[in-house]
């Protein structure tokens, strides 16, 4: 990671850049699963980057500490798959020229 990535997450000295949404590792996770399910499908870079983005979108935000313990998550795997499985139907649907 650079300095200069880095310092955009700072405000005085309170460091915010591992605060990360909870749910970005399981899209990934899932994008991973269910890509290889559709046959013959093969995104570019771009197509990737709308299912991550049109999936965390249609999920609640759940933001964490590095390091934080979490008792309960109301976001299931259940509802993570079906956001990647939506979004990757919206991709294939409207492609990008």
């Amino acid at each position: 990671m650079s300095k200069q990535l880095h310092e955009k997450y700072r405000l005085g000295d309170a460091d915010f850049y591992h605060i990360r949404n909870r749910n970005e590792a399981r899209v990934l996770r899932m994008m991973e699963k269910v890509l290889t399910e559709p046959p013959g499908m093969t995104p570019s870079a771009a197509d990737l980057h709308d299912i991550y983005a049109l999936a965390l979108n249609s999920l609640p935000a759940r933001y964490a500490q590095q390091g934080s313990i979490v008792l309960r998550d109301p976001v299931r795997d259940e509802d993570v798959l079906e956001a990647v499985r939506k979004a990757i139907a919206t991709v294939v649907h409207n492609p990008k020229q």
